[in-house]
């Protein structure tokens, strides 16, 4: 008899005893063939968009990091990751369901500003816009009312009857009626920035949901009309007329209303073409820039980065604009297609006013630049707003 037939010969390098690792491996490549197959949440994800949102979270908290305390800092640091949980969190939402939620989400906006003009608001620059919070927090509601006008707004313009090919005038009568509530909360702040942003949101919607041309032309005059009467009738708090006074004058008033517009155009300029280094803005060093990591976090960017780094900045929300505007395009339905546009139209206001007060362009209003200024409010809308363009995009037929 051979000895063989009865001791099996272990394999070398195996202990006695020891399970095989099959189990294990196999395992690993489902999981791995899982994460890449074509019905994967994963795959679904627009990468280009997120990898963009995570590179302007990078240079904004070095930026904020040259700017601030290191307290602000580390809130920062803890925004950042509590916001990509937010974002994930509705990425995994179908966004069809946001129009059950649209009620839901403009009641608790119109509280959170009405909440803000009570008691419980905190002033802060001459605007009664936040709610102070335990541990030192604070939240503004204004910056979720963006978000709850558009969802709310392409609802009502993508409900359109069968015998329709587009929105009739009732819808968008109706549209600005809802919106109207939370933009005069945020007149009564008062909100100069917020409040130019929900116009131009609220009018480029009901522009792009294919309203007639005749319609569109009255709904536009009118509301220049009433522009015209709140400049003529001297209805703007005394800041803000002395706001757009020194934009138009800039050098009326240097020490006094134009002297933040003039410490940020002197921060971007002295930057030269590749800035002063990070952390070595004199200017900055000096806090010699009002609000320099929230409202004129460019001019941090422009005086330590120089040209280039204010370049990259840009470049980086022009790729997500038209991430945005390719997710709306590609869009299963008129809803989607309006809630898409209207967070492109959001970040694009908001980017263009931010750099355009910093660079003396535009009125000094409280609009920070998105994911780049120091924040937790609008950065958890920020997230939350880009968290909906995702669901948009994964929730596309190429996907079913």
């Amino acid at each position: 008899m051979s000895y063989s037939r009865l001791a099996p010969v272990r394999p070398p390098g195996r202990s006695v005893g020891a399970r095989p690792s099959s189990g294990a491996a196999s395992l690993r490549t489902s999981l791995l063939r899982r994460a890449v197959a074509k019905n994967s949440p994963l795959r679904q994800l627009d990468w280009v968009l997120l990898l963009t949102i995570l590179a302007l979270c990078t240079i904004g908290t070095l930026l904020v990091w040259s700017s601030s305390p290191k307290s602000y800092l580390v809130k920062q640091a803890i925004n950042i990751p509590i916001g990509l949980i937010l974002l994930c969190l509705v990425t995994m939402l179908d966004y069809r369901q946001l129009r059950l939620f649209a009620p839901v989400l403009y009641g608790v906006s119109i509280i959170g500003l009405i909440a803000a003009l009570s008691p419980l608001g905190t002033p802060v620059n001459g605007s009664k816009s936040w709610i102070t919070l335990p541990a030192g927090f604070q939240i503004e509601p204004s910056e979720y009312a963006k978000l709850a006008v558009i969802i709310v707004s392409a609802t009502l313009l993508s409900d359109v009857r069968r015998s329709d090919t587009r929105p009739q005038l009732r819808a968008a009568l109706l549209t600005i009626a809802c919106a109207a509530l939370p933009l005069l909360l945020i007149v009564k702040e008062p909100d100069l920035g917020v409040t130019v942003l929900m116009v131009v949101l609220l009018f480029g919607m009901i522009a792009l949901s294919g309203i007639k041309l005749r319609w569109l032309t009255l709904i536009v005059g009118v509301s220049a009309l009433g522009v015209w009467s709140v400049i003529n009738l001297h209805l703007l708090k005394a800041y803000q007329a002395s706001r757009i006074t020194s934009f138009f004058h800039p050098t009326a008033n240097p020490q006094g209303a134009g002297y933040n517009a003039a410490q940020a155009k002197l921060a971007v300029g002295s930057g030269g073409l590749f800035g002063q280094g990070l952390f070595h803005g004199q200017l900055v060093g000096g806090n010699f820039i009002p609000e320099q990591n929230t409202d004129f976090i460019f001019a941090v960017a422009g005086e330590e980065l120089g040209f280039v780094g204010a370049i990259v900045i840009i470049g980086l929300i022009g790729i997500l604009l038209l991430r945005a505007l390719r997710i709306a395009a590609r869009a299963d339905d008129q809803f989607g297609m309006l809630v898409a546009c209207g967070i492109a139209i959001w970040f694009a206001v908001q980017t263009f006013i931010n750099v355009g007060m910093t660079i003396g362009i535009m009125p000094v209003t409280g609009l920070p630049l998105p994911f780049v200024s120091y924040g937790g409010s609008a950065m958890f809308a920020d997230m939350i707003a880009m968290g909906v363009l995702q669901t948009v995009h994964r929730h596309h037929t190429v996907f079913t």
